[in-house]
């Protein structure tokens, strides 16, 4: 794979990312620790045609980006955890009518205004359901800088691929972190760029929800002839609300299907020096910035003989669920760490089936140390 270098930061990577991967619009409000997102593609967008708008609050800011997403174009917004709670009623209504968009939430300490300026990974069980009702949430955790640039690519191509929103889960400290970065060649990148499907044939038998069990709805761009409806209500092949018992049952049935019959197609995952664990070695979990720090660990309680391996979900939704249960059959002691309390052990314990996996957590708003994984890894 051809690669290019750059010296940048997380949530600018982030930025750079989007306009690459054929953003061209974006609809937000500032927001510690993600307000760098916003300044930078601000200065891209309007070099290659597109547009940032800064609206007047976390509301408008998606409300706009699903606008703009319904017009055909790529669209993102971005935020921190406070945001993404006002967010979370068109989070729904894009889940429910089936609009791509790509939100990047870069965590902070919470609940409410928590700490604006520190890291934290608070918001795992959020990403997994931000708004009410059945669907099945994408969210992506990148766990260094060049993922910080991959993922939010990845999102945009799932987005359009499920027709649905995708979130990329950062944090304060990716997203200011300041490092290089090896990341794809913009040929690479835009190869890799799949048209949505538009439906060609006759407008009048144009019906945009009317898909297989399994699959994501056919939206076209507006303006181009074909006439459907848009609504947050249950709704039958053409948009139009309906409260027929069947119709709603395959709808919502269908919003869960089109993700988990295609998981294949979102697992993603590290196995760092997993390959010759055994039984009585120790597999440590680990996601985003945590797992810089939990490799450095291995790599120390390896020089002190102890065998210590990393399994880092990179798609933490849906859950790469077959392989959490292969690493945690094959050892007796798991460690979960995490910057919130057990968010994600919790879905471990649930795959896995185990209640003696122990925990690493940390909710003051500063990062786990590779010294103290080590000293935990040391007591268990």
């Amino acid at each position: 794979m051809a690669t290019r270098e750059i010296i940048s930061t997380g949530n600018d990577l982030a930025a750079i990312a989007a306009v690459d991967a054929g953003c061209r619009f974006f609809g937000g409000y500032p927001i510690t620790p993600s307000s760098e997102i916003m300044h930078t593609i601000s200065d891209l967008l309007p070099e290659v045609g597109g547009t940032c708008i800064q609206m007047e609050d976390e509301i408008a800011g998606i409300a706009a980006a699903i606008g703009a997403s319904m017009s055909g174009v790529r669209s993102m917004t971005a935020t921190s955890g406070p945001g993404v709670s006002l967010k979370a009623e068109n989070l729904g209504l894009a889940q429910m009518a089936e609009v791509p968009l790509v939100l990047v939430d870069v965590m902070r300490g919470g609940p409410s205004t928590g700490l604006p300026t520190r890291v934290s990974q608070g918001d795992v069980r959020q990403a997994k359901n931000p708004s009410h009702g059945d669907y099945r949430s994408i969210t992506l955790c990148p766990g260094n800088l060049a993922e910080c640039y991959t993922e939010v690519v990845r999102a945009f191509n799932l987005a359009d691929r499920f027709m649905q929103p995708v979130i990329v889960l950062s944090d304060e400290t990716l997203g200011h972190m300041h490092g290089k970065a090896m990341i794809p060649t913009l040929e690479e990148v835009k190869a890799g760029i799949k048209p949505r499907k538009e439906f060609t044939g006759a407008p009048a038998d144009y019906r945009p929800y009317g898909v297989g069990p399994d699959e994501p709805a056919v939206l076209n761009p507006m303006f181009k002839g074909y006439r459907y409806h848009f609504t947050g209500l249950h709704h039958d092949a053409k948009g139009f609300p309906t409260e027929e018992i069947e119709t709603c049952r395959k709808l919502i049935q269908r919003l869960e299907d089109k993700v988990m019959m295609h998981t294949d197609e979102l697992e993603l995952n590290e196995e760092f020096m997993c390959d010759d664990l055994g039984a009585d070695d120790v597999l440590i979990i680990a996601y985003g910035s945590v797992s810089l720090a939990a490799k450095e660990a291995i790599r120390h309680l390896r020089r002190d003989g102890i065998k210590a391996g990393l399994f880092r979900p990179i798609t933490l939704w849906p859950s790469p669920a077959k392989r959490i249960r292969h690493f945690t059959d094959k050892v007796k002691k798991v460690l979960c760490v995490e910057l919130n309390i057990r968010q994600y052990t919790e879905e471990v314990e649930r795959v896995s089936g185990r209640l003696d996996i122990q925990g690493l957590y940390k909710v003051n708003g500063r990062a786990i140390s590779p010294y103290e994984i080590v000293e935990k890894v040391k007591g268990m």
